[in-house]
């Protein structure tokens, strides 16, 4: 489904442009914590863009029906988890805000959830 390509597509641009803006504006004032939790989110952000990518491929697959609920809830779930874990790790490097500590599990779980459901797909039975 070409919406999922162009979500992959943009989250694999946006975690190389804050991996570069992060790169020219933390790595000299940072503390080497906050500069941890803008590697961590970056590599999850973009192993998760990649996995939306092959899920958005799965999609395109199978474009004569339309994709099951599992593939499309494993998409949603790793949309739902970069913005959360990523995007709340990139907050509290750039920003110091440690108050989004909780919000960055509850993205990790959602990107579980995403595997979880992905895995479940594998599983289905084919027509």
């Amino acid at each position: 489904m070409r919406p999922w390509l162009a979500v992959a597509a943009l989250n694999g641009l946006l975690a190389v442009g804050v991996g570069a803006i992060g790169a020219h504006a933390l790595r000299a004032t940072a503390s080497p914590e906050r500069l941890a939790w803008l590697d961590t989110g970056l590599r999850y952000h973009m192993w998760h863009a990649l996995a939306l990518l092959a899920v958005a491929c799965l999609m395109a697959v199978g474009e004569t029906r339309p994709p099951g609920l599992a593939l499309r809830l494993s998409a949603w779930l790793f949309a739902g988890g970069i913005a959360l874990f990523s995007f709340g790790l990139y907050l509290m490097a750039f920003a110091g805000l440690h108050t989004l500590g909780p919000i960055v599990p509850t993205g990790g779980l959602l990107l579980l959830a995403g595997w979880a459901a992905l895995f479940i797909h594998a599983l289905g039975r084919r027509p």
